[in-house]
């Protein structure tokens, strides 16, 4: 997980090999839809259709705070349907972004509307909320306005830079567990699990199918250890590592993002004659450096300081339809003394508003809550500087977005073991440079799930890659669940197939372009740091 992949063994095409298939189990459309399991709440479907998903219907399912308590404490959760439409039905396929923190309402609509019609139209795609977030209820903000700029420097070469930024982190921490203490022990992946098959008993579903990206990933791995007869078909894009959780895997993070960094800078030495920051990479990367160091003395417009900027920046290691704005930004700031441009993009890219900080105090108390994180805040220091030695990009900022979970008011779980033999085969999807969940989760998780097939994109480096654009990787899922065909690659090294990597972005050839397209759409559900 740690280092970029190497080269997959062939050429950057789809493996030849044998395929093996799922048999689908259609139920008529026309027939009786399946009523709710014995005891499971009824769902009141409502119309709440967008401009863009007309279709999109609504309903809410409380669950219990505590599935060991069924009787006790219920609370709410916000779920969204886009219905099938076909004769042939292949049950609910449940869409989950990630995060942990993500909203998955809208993205249901973007699933249904990105699939093939036919393969769509046999499916009811249904999204959710996980507990904590969004319109479910209770939905956590710890502390309002944590993310408000300017904060100190990430980089805490001084020690009041430090300090200031342990009594955030502290500060995070406590209020969380001032405000939301009665509910924190039961904010985990087990738990949003257990949530998983309360909607699919309330759907009425014997099994559920399931497609998760990013942390999505983890959680569809974790339901499918809980509950394996009850999983139809399970697809997991861009996989988190889970043997790895968490604290290791958001330390190798730091080492992929700082290549993804240097290859965004690369890209703008690459197209010189567009943003006149030169045609070496070392120089392009000395001169973001000094424009760190000039934000961390004077932040630009006033709010974009040291840490702003990586905030900014990070969003282009997850996706780099981003980088011709980011690097417009860039040039503007370096050549032309102009910080507009920068502040425009702090406003686009990392500023956090009030869905953001529900998102981020979701994100904590998941990942403080599933895993042991280190107490002594020596470990943390020691660990974080032998890092940014080798990858100062996201080092301490990284270091600073998990701080909390040193000063974590409630204990800590134990990482599910997610290796799973009685399973129908699962269909995994990585990209060879994907930063946020580096390609070696990709292959542990493959060899976890037996049965499974792993199409790669070669030489791709986006955090969640299908329904983005990729016609190859988009084929191998649609077929998967059409009728359930998983590639076979036998012999053929890590992977079960390979697809080429879309091209490189190109320079804006306007300041009005717009990024409206489906790979910056699913970007925008899928978010940041899951």
């Amino acid at each position: 997980m740690r280092h970029r992949a190497a080269v997959l063994c062939g050429a950057a095409v789809i493996a030849a090999g044998a395929v093996t298939a799922v048999t689908a189990v259609p139920a008529e459309a026309g027939a009786p839809r399946p009523a709710a399991a014995p005891g499971a709440p009824a769902l009141d479907w409502r119309a709440c259709g967008t401009a863009d998903y007309p279709t999109l219907q609504c309903a809410s399912l409380t669950v219990p705070l505590d599935h060991a308590r069924p009787e006790g404490r219920r609370i709410t959760l916000a779920l969204s349907r886009v219905p099938h439409t076909a004769a042939t039905y292949q049950g609910p396929l449940l869409v989950n972004p990630g995060g942990p923190g993500g909203s998955g309402l809208t993205l249901a609509g973007f699933v249904a509307s990105s699939l093939p019609e036919k393969v769509a139209a046999q499916y009811d795609v249904i999204g959710f909320d996980p507990r904590g977030v969004g319109r479910s209820e209770p939905a956590l903000n710890c502390r309002p306005g944590h993310f408000a700029p300017v904060r100190p420097d990430s980089l805490p070469a001084a020690e009041g830079v430090e300090k200031a930024n342990l009594a955030r982190a502290r500060s995070f921490a406590e209020a969380c567990g001032e405000k939301h203490g009665d509910v924190l022990p039961y904010i985990d992946t087990v738990s949003a699990a257990r949530d998983v098959d309360a909607i699919r008993a309330a759907l009425g579903a014997r099994k559920v199918n399931y497609f998760g990206y990013s942390y999505g990933t983890y959680l569809g791995a974790v339901y499918a250890k809980l509950y394996p007869d009850r999983v139809r078909r399970l697809v997991l894009d861009s996989v988190v590592d889970p043997t790895e959780v968490w604290h290791d895997s958001n330390l190798a993070q730091d080492l992929v993002f700082n290549d993804r960094h240097r290859a965004f800078l690369a890209w703008i030495a690459r197209h010189d004659a567009a943003y006149g920051l030169g045609s070496d990479p070392e120089r392009v990367e000395a001169a973001w450096y000094a424009m760190r160091a000039a934000l961390a003395k004077e932040p630009a417009g006033g709010k974009v300081g040291a840490a702003e900027l990586e905030d900014t920046f990070i969003p282009g290691g997850y996706y780099n339809g981003y980088w011709p704005y980011l690097a417009e930004a860039f040039a503007a700031y370096v050549t032309d003394a102009d910080s507009g441009p920068l502040v425009e993009a702090y406003d686009n890219f990392g500023a956090v508003d009030a869905s953001g900080e529900n998102g981020y105090s979701v994100y904590a108390s998941v990942q403080c809550r599933d895993a042991g994180w280190p107490r002594d805040w020596d470990r943390w220091r020691e660990d974080n500087w032998d890092v940014y030695e080798k990858a100062p990009f996201m080092a301490w900022n990284n270091a600073w977005y998990n701080a909390p979970c040193a000063f974590w008011p409630t204990g800590s779980l134990r990482p599910v073991d997610v290796a799973n033999d009685a399973l129908p085969p699962a269909l995994l999807f990585q990209a060879t440079g994907d930063a946020a969940t580096p390609y070696e989760g990709g292959v542990t998780a493959h060899r976890l799930l037996r049965g499974s097939g792993l199409v790669v994109e070669e030489g791709g480096g986006n955090h969640g890659i299908t329904l983005s654009g990729n016609t190859c990787l988009d084929e191998h899922l649609a077929a998967y669940l059409a009728d359930g065909t998983v590639p076979d690659g036998a012999g053929t090294g890590e992977a079960d197939a390979v697809c080429p990597a879309l091209p490189e972005p190109k320079p804006l050839e306007s300041k009005a372009a717009s990024t409206s397209s489906r790979g910056s759409t699913l970007h925008g559900l899928l978010g940041f740091r899951g």
